[in-house]
């Protein structure tokens, strides 16, 4: 049973991988929204560039910062 236990625990990290695949690029739709809009309320017109950048540095920290346990920030392991 040990060959079947290594291939569900094989699928259960692909199907994983996947999903965190598409909420990371939810996420990033969703950044490049609030980055664009906020700039239009701040009276500010970017270029497209500017708005994608932004929003992949907002995605990714907040992406690193999801991933990182709460025990290792607080120091405790």
């Amino acid at each position: 049973m040990g060959f079947f236990d290594s291939l569900g625990a094989l699928a259960s990290s692909i199907v994983a991988a996947l999903v965190m695949l598409v909420f990371a690029i939810v996420s990033f739709y969703i950044t490049v929204f609030i980055v664009g809009a906020g700039a239009s309320f701040a009276g500010y017109d970017p270029g497209g560039g500017f708005v994608t950048l932004a929003a992949a540095v907002l995605a990714g920290a907040a992406i690193v910062a999801g991933s990182t346990p709460l025990a290792a920030v607080a120091g405790e392991e």
